[in-house]
């Protein structure tokens, strides 16, 4: 009790040692001092602000991804059963398989439409052009009625989840025709002359 009393008496001594400052005692030069500080402070105070405004905006941007991308692990690893199920569409089917083949057709589609839920979705490669983002080519064909770089055939299909690529696809892209270098063509002419010339 009589410590806390020595400690008020402190605070009020010191408290009324400040009010009896006079601001005009202080010369010219400590007041720009002290105004100059004032600002450094004012300075440091501004761009912690605004560096903790920035820190919270990234904490919520990096919030929102981990929500937004949640499920990319699961879905990744879902890809392998649908690419197995369209793997079993393709097979021929007879009158023994046409139940289980209709089912497989069913569970294919529900399984898309719940993943697509989720922000899964196919990514439309055949007769798009190459876009080495999204598609993975395997191989070129040489092929004169399509364009140059445009997929010709898909092996497997590639998905995005959002707005990220979760798998290329993998395809095979249109090549135009080969050019005949000019010395075989040399080649041709003389050859095309000589015959015409026995």
């Amino acid at each position: 009790m009589e410590e806390n009393k020595i400690t008020e008496d402190k605070v009020n001594e010191e408290e009324s040692e400040i009010k009896s400052f006079e601001i005009s005692e202080i010369s010219q030069e400590e007041k720009d001092r002290l105004i100059a500080g004032i600002k450094d402070l004012n300075d440091k105070y501004l761009r912690l602000y605004a560096e903790f405004e920035n820190y919270k905006k990234r904490v919520n941007k990096d919030k929102q991804e981990l929500v937004k991308y949640s499920n990319e692990s699961l879905v990744r690893e879902l890809l392998p059963v649908i690419d197995n199920l369209e793997m079993a569409l393709k097979h021929p089917a007879d009158e023994n398989s046409r139940g289980l083949i209709q089912g497989v057709e069913n569970t294919l589609r529900e399984l898309l439409r719940t993943l697509e839920k989720f922000g899964l979705t196919p990514i439309e490669a055949v007769g798009k052009p190459f876009d080495p983002l999204i598609h993975h080519a395997l191989t070129l064909y040489e092929r004169e009625d399509v364009e140059e770089n445009i997929v010709v055939e898909e092996f497997r299909k590639g998905y995005m989840f959002g707005d990220k690529v979760l798998r290329a696809s993998l395809v095979a892209v249109s090549k135009g025709p080969v050019e005949i270098k000019e010395e075989e063509k040399r080649e041709e002419e003389e050859i095309k002359n000589i015959k015409e010339d026995s």
